[in-house]
């Protein structure tokens, strides 16, 4: 017996600091959110947790209003970064 494909995959998250953020920016993820559950928008998200995979960043909380996972990817501007 093995194990299967979810603990594969959080074998694979690297997990960051979320803190570490801009506080307007982790405000900005933190309200700015979809909710599959609840089918709105900006709800906002509680408990987050940052981490990359497979060269991508996510953020996972909970959803203020009904309390469901809520995922966002968080798309990184290089071009900012080179400038």
């Amino acid at each position: 017996m093995s194990e299967t494909h979810e603990s594969s995959d959080i074998q694979k998250k690297k997990f960051r600091d979320f803190s570490l953020r801009d506080p307007e920016e982790q405000s900005d993820f933190l309200n700015t959110t979809w909710c599959n559950h609840c089918m709105e928008a900006d709800l906002g998200m509680v408990d987050p947790v940052e981490y990359e995979l497979e060269g991508r960043v996510f953020l996972e909380g909970k959803c203020r209003k009904c309390g469901s996972i809520v995922t966002t990817e968080i798309i990184e501007d290089d071009q900012e970064l080179d400038s």
